[in-house]
């Protein structure tokens, strides 16, 4: 058995001549015509669509995308109205791909067209990152999904989703389990667990992250309140979020990196599936975390370690930031980055709280006797009184006599190998 892997790979289109560019225009002009016309209309099945854009001039297989996309938009998204910039949608069966080392740009893309014989070949350039899935792409060795051709204000770009098998990794014997907290503070907190010991901690800042979103939602709302062009605040939202991108790609490329270092790795996340549906930490702090893509990051984690034949295991999150790594015991966590414990018998009295949870997350790989504290105590908040952190069950108390308290943190931190990213507009697709 093996395991499904879902990635998007991305390029650009080289600059297209005149000609070309005219014929990429109106392809995308008439199939978002079909799409607000099908949208408008109300059409909420495949039939209803057909029956609207069967004389648009489109190719089959853009007509098929739109018979599965306008019924997503009412049944799944609940869609009120639509956007401008609105991708060309391709099902696979239109999908063909040249591939010469002879060329400047090795790969080339069939642009599907309406008519017998208009298609025409545009150069690619790829994401080198992306190489190899390119290369496996077009000896055939994935599947193709659905692709997509957009329109920016300065250049042509093609997304193909693609899917292919991994083998399953299962958990080794004696695995060394390396558990990760995703946080806003603390971007990412990683820490491996050996004979019941944190063992050389991984911390990625996650400041840059947290100013980029801040400028992002602030430049946003100003263009819109200047009633800015719509290219304009295209533009500006695409520069965040193709640098959080970056950040998110190199830190979950980091993150891998670091759970490979040990023996017998399994890389250990929290269950963050209803973390959207379950936040409610007032209007400010709801906008901050909904705003930042937790299951983004692990997503990527996920994807790379699959790569790197490291195993992932998902745990039941509750009380992990609350709990005690070492005795189990509920504390407190008055501060963002402060653990205390407040069992007196407990050799930690305060501890890096998101090392804290990380350690807690990669105890909880081992399934026996996991439970939950049933007398929650103290406040796990953020500074702000927002009780929105959660997390943790049943610890083996450490070996290491000895404790990460804020001061030693602080002064360890460089060689605890922090990492602080700058992101660029470069994105990194997947």
């Amino acid at each position: 058995m093996g395991t499904t892997v879902t990635k998007t790979l991305q390029a650009t289109l080289v600059p297209p001549t005149t000609h070309k560019e005219r014929r990429l225009q109106r392809t995308v002009a008439t199939y978002r015509r079909a799409l607000s016309d099908a949208f408008n209309s109300g059409a909420e099945t495949r039939s209803a669509v057909n029956n609207i854009v069967t004389d648009d001039n489109l190719t089959s297989y853009a007509k098929d995308a739109l018979k599965s996309y306008v019924p997503q938009l009412y049944n799944t998204y609940n869609a009120k109205e639509l956007t401008d910039d609105h991708p060309v949608r391709f099902t696979n069966r239109g999908w063909e791909l040249d591939h010469s080392p002879d060329r400047t740009h090795e790969f080339c893309w069939r642009v599907p067209q309406a008519g017998r014989g208009t298609s025409f070949w545009i150069p690619l350039r790829i994401n080198p990152d992306q190489r190899e899935l390119w290369d496996r792409l077009y000896d055939g060795d994935v599947s193709v999904g659905q692709f997509r051709l957009r329109q920016t204000r300065t250049s042509w770009t093609l997304n193909v989703t693609v899917e292919y098998s991994v083998p399953e990794q299962e958990p080794p014997e004696e695995p060394t389990p390396i558990g990760f907290d995703v946080g806003e503070s603390a971007l990412l907190v990683g820490c491996a667990v050996e004979r019941g010991a944190p063992q050389d901690p991984l911390f990625i800042d996650g400041g840059h992250a947290r100013y980029l979103r801040k400028e992002m939602f602030t430049t946003l709302r100003r263009l819109r309140e200047r009633n800015a062009a719509d290219w304009r605040i295209d533009e500006r939202s695409n520069y965040h979020q193709n640098a959080l991108t970056d950040i998110v790609e190199k830190a979950s490329r980091e993150a891998v990196e670091y759970a490979g270092q040990f023996e017998k790795p399994v890389i250990v996340l929290e269950d963050l599936s209803y973390i959207r549906e379950s936040l409610d930490c007032g209007k400010w702090m709801n906008r901050r975390l909904h705003t930042w893509a937790f299951a983004r990051l692990q997503d990527r984690i996920e994807d790379k370690a699959l790569d790197a034949g490291i195993p992932v295991e998902y745990v039941n999150p509750a009380y992990t930031s609350q709990t005690c790594h070492a005795c189990s015991h509920i504390g407190s966590r008055s501060g963002q980055a402060e653990f205390r414990c407040t069992n007196d018998s407990c050799w930690v009295t305060t501890y890096q709280a998101d090392l804290n949870a990380a350690v807690n997350i990669a105890n909880r790989l081992d399934p026996w006797g996991e439970s939950l504290p049933l007398k929650p105590a103290g406040d796990d908040s953020p500074r702000d009184g927002s009780a929105c952190d959660s997390t943790t069950g049943h610890r083996e108390t450490s070996r290491r006599p000895r404790q990460m308290t804020l001061s030693a943190y602080s002064s360890e931190t460089s060689s605890l190998r922090e990492t602080s990213f700058v992101g660029d507009s470069t994105v990194h697709g997947g």
